[in-house]
């Protein structure tokens, strides 16, 4: 897109390239890359975002050495204000983790300091952090969710770069105004800087004129050979939705697969800040 193109944010990112690992802690690993980017061809500004919400990561690789030279393991989860002017890089963060490995610590609260305050300078506002040890972590449950699946509908499909057209007539005038609460698994997008996949698992609850669903899944198909980050890619789902269909109130959850021992789950929202509980088997 053409919002990207010689972006020099991007320019500098070490995704992509190879790298060095450090095993020391280095919170200079970590890298931002503004939301401005993807943002602008949105139309968004800090003044007109219509939605609250964050980013809520979890990391499934984070170890450090206690006062003993013992490892010592854990399950972090890191929520990130979609209002922050940055997003903090996955390569970066997953190198930045990696840091901690031969580090000694004395305590978990003096690591999740640590993140607080490296995290929320990167971000470039207040990040939180919680620590879980393996055998206690809520975000390892698997939840009962009452989200309608439409992955089954029997459609033909043609069309896998992402148009948002699709929906222009997904909602008609006639009808009564509903809540609904869906789910798709086969959300499926691509990296903007190296093109690896990435899966999803997208959640779409909403007030308003029924959405046609054989039409939904056909635009959420449309990312299949769509190039951005995830965070951007819910974004312009959400911003889609508002625009094209009639809703009184929408939330747009996407759970991704995780890569390098990190998923990250985009939550936006008109009603919530903050994201559910909703890991998937995938996950």
């Amino acid at each position: 897109m053409s919002t990207y193109t010689n972006a020099k944010a991007l320019s500098k990112l070490t995704l992509g390239k190879a790298t060095e690992y450090c095993s020391q802690y280095n919170p200079t690993l970590l890298q931002a890359v503004p939301r401005s980017l993807n943002r602008d061809s949105l139309g968004l500004t800090m003044d007109n975002i219509p939605f609250k919400g964050e980013d809520v990561w979890y990391g499934y690789e984070l170890s450090w050495l206690n006062d003993k030279g013992k490892p010592v393991v854990a399950v972090a989860e890191f929520s990130f204000p979609c209002t922050s002017p940055n997003i903090v890089e996955s390569k970066s963060f997953k190198l930045y983790l990696n840091s901690f490995n031969q580090t000694k610590f004395s305590s978990w609260q003096s690591v999740e300091s640590a993140l607080v305050k490296d995290l929320s300078a990167t971000a470039g506002a207040n990040a939180e952090v919680k620590l879980f040890t393996v055998n206690n972590c809520p975000a390892l449950q698997l939840p009962v969710d009452n989200a309608v699946c439409i992955d089954d509908i029997d459609i033909e499909i043609d069309q896998y770069q992402l148009t948002p057209e699709l929906l222009q007539n997904a909602c008609h005038d006639n009808g009564e105004n509903i809540n609904e609460y869906l789910v798709c698994h086969l959300l499926k997008s691509n990296c903007l800087i190296t093109n690896q996949p990435d899966w999803a698992s997208i959640y779409i609850k909403y007030s308003g004129k029924k959405i046609c669903h054989a039409t939904l899944l056909k635009y959420l198909i449309s990312f299949r050979q769509h190039n951005e980050f995830h965070e951007q890619c819910v974004e312009r789902i959400f911003c889609d939705i508002q625009h094209f269909c009639q809703v009184e109130s929408l939330t747009v959850f996407a759970r991704y697969t995780r890569r390098g021992g990190l998923d990250i789950n985009p939550f936006r929202s008109t009603t919530q800040n903050k994201a559910p509980a909703l890991r998937t088997l995938r996950q």
